[in-house]
């Protein structure tokens, strides 16, 4: 009996343990692999039809970045830094910005990676919640080849 226990205890653990190993490593990279990024951004709110899609570039260089937009303050890119947090990406925006605009389209704050390769990342921000049916900002941008 004691050695059915312990084979299958041996059989067992190593499972187990593959279980918890079976996590997206490609999330778990301490920084955006440098380049010039191009894509998209979008801001999918549920009660619009037609939502904008801006072209966006966003390089990223040793935890900074900067980008631009084809659509003034949509979303409001400018230069900063960000760090990685398993699997988030934290931008922190060092531009100043006017009072006329939607702050919240502002790339800065937690954002959840949903891909990320050497050559592909996407991301986005969830606001909705259970008490409101509001947005979600999903950046998706490839990495240009040198």
């Amino acid at each position: 009996m004691k050695t059915a226990i312990k084979g299958f205890w041996i059989i067992i653990i190593p499972l187990i343990s593959s279980f918890w190993g079976c996590q997206d490593d490609s999330l778990k990279l301490k920084e955006i692999p440098d380049g010039v990024y191009t894509g998209t951004f979008l801001r999918d709110a549920v009660w619009l039809d037609n939502e904008p899609v801006a072209n966006i570039t966003i390089t990223f260089s040793s935890n900074k970045w900067s980008g631009t937009s084809d659509i003034i303050k949509y979303p409001a890119l400018c230069n900063g830094s960000y760090s990685m947090q398993e699997d988030k990406v934290v931008f922190q925006n060092n531009c100043a910005w006017t009072a006329e605009f939607d702050w919240s389209l502002i790339l800065s704050g937690e954002y959840e990676i949903k891909s990320i390769s050497d050559s592909y990342i996407e991301f986005h921000r969830d606001y909705r919640s259970s008490t409101s049916d509001t947005y979600v900002d999903i950046y998706k941008l490839n990495r240009q080849s040198e």
